[in-house]
């Protein structure tokens, strides 16, 4: 699809109500709006008073000394909490991005700078079991100065409201954890990575598992440590997936070629399974006017590659979400498989919101009845079909996994004969 651009000088020009962009609504002013109305709504610009759902960032910048953004919507109590962060939830109600961006700016942070190698001093205040709460937690933070107007965006994390340096927190409801992670907390000295592999096989959830990893309670207790929330993403994804994939690689593989298929807030992914050993290559279509491609005139193509050998060619984010949701796949049936994934990011996702999103949508696409050919050739055709970028056809004919899955069936053909 051919692009353009988006420059600073339309915006100036339309001040969000001429909607010279095409988009319906302005998402600038959107924004604007709900952070004005919530930080205007708050009796005491010096309190903040509400449940935290939980909502808890650490933050990288300055490590080893971090920030730490405990997020609460003012005047929101119990259970209504919830739903300001709650990513299952919102994709299974297929929750729209808008809609997304005005419970995200309504959350306030309170912040206050913590050193990694002390985990204690949150948990002392049960700051770190408020993040792992299986319900909404009642705080309380009493702030040195009003929240800053500001939404701020990250490729890999929920978008975060405006904020404010926090003088204390306090938690005055009791926090509620799952059974697993309190014995895992108080009662096993064991490594990280086991207690995330003992955690996720009890909760199936890799959400609590990332937030217990970032705040320091998982690990032996001497080496526990404080973990910036972007790295605990990527870390839990890739930890779990890499004890699936011990397990998958041992099965048996699949007989023909399945494709899987779902779209939620702009982003259109496909999913090919292919008979053989695992491995995987993704490839990404980012259609001009996304939020990385403001200045793009043509769709910019990105690819990601996992060897058999699990050698990735680059630690993507997005790449170790969808990951890990087919490995989980391939692990419920006890087959294995190679994957080309690909993932088309279209104008409609105009603000990102976090990977969040990329798992659960493949997923998704991932517990649907598959469309099922007996050749790759004709599974590709067929995926070309369900996306908007013209030239995927000849994209996916370039693909290293494509050539190899070909190859290697021709060559079976040809000693069979």
């Amino acid at each position: 699809m051919g692009g353009r651009r988006l420059p600073p000088q339309l915006c100036t020009r339309c001040k969000g109500y001429k909607k010279l962009c095409g988009l319906t609504i302005c998402p600038i002013l959107e924004r604007f709006r709900t952070q004005v109305s919530i930080t205007t709504s708050m009796r005491d610009l010096s309190l903040l008073d509400g449940a935290t759902p939980p909502n808890i960032i650490v933050g990288e910048q300055g490590y080893p000394h971090v920030s730490l953004l405990y997020g609460i919507p003012p005047g929101i109590h119990g259970d209504q909490a919830r739903k300001f962060n709650d990513p299952k939830e919102w994709h299974r109600r297929r929750i729209s991005l808008n809609t997304i961006l005005r419970l995200r700016s309504s959350i306030v942070s309170a912040t206050i700078r913590v050193r990694v190698d002390e985990p204690e001093a949150l948990y002392n205040k049960e700051l770190s079991l408020a993040a792992v709460s299986e319900k909404p937690v009642e705080s309380e933070a009493s702030l040195e100065r009003p929240p800053s107007m500001k939404l701020r965006f990250d490729g890999l994390l929920i978008p975060q409201g405006p904020n404010a340096k926090a003088r204390e927190i306090r938690v005055s409801s009791n926090p509620s954890l799952p059974r697993q992670l309190e014995k895992l907390i108080w009662d096993y000295d064991v490594k990280a990575s086991d207690a995330i592999w003992e955690l996720y096989l009890t909760t199936n959830d890799v959400y609590i598992a990332t937030n217990a990893l970032s705040l320091g309670l998982l690990g032996q207790r001497k080496m526990r440590r404080i973990v910036p929330t972007r790295w605990a993403i990527t870390a839990v994804d890739d930890i779990v997936a890499k004890r699936l994939l011990a397990k998958v690689k041992r099965y048996d593989t699949i007989n023909e070629v399945e494709v899987y298929h779902a779209s939620y807030l702009g982003n259109i992914f496909t999913i090919i399974l292919a008979p053989g050993s695992f491995e995987a290559e993704m490839v990404e279509i980012w259609h001009p006017l996304t939020p990385w491609t403001q200045t793009a005139y043509e769709p910019i193509i990105y690819t990601i590659r996992e060897t058999p050998t699990a050698r990735i060619t680059t630690m993507d984010g997005g790449y170790m979400a969808t990951r890990l949701a087919i490995v989980e796949h391939l692990y419920r049936r006890k087959r294995q498989a190679k994957a080309i994934i690909v993932r088309e990011i279209t104008r409609d996702y105009y603000a990102p919101v976090g990977n969040w999103h990329i798992r659960e949508t493949s997923r998704q696409a991932l517990v649907e009845t598959p469309t099922r050919f007996q050749n790759l050739v004709d599974a590709l055709k067929y995926t070309s079909s369900l996306h908007r970028f013209k030239g995927l056809p000849r994209l996916l004919e370039s693909l290293n996994l494509t050539h190899k899955i070909l190859y290697e069936r021709s060559l079976d053909e040809y000693l069979k004969r």
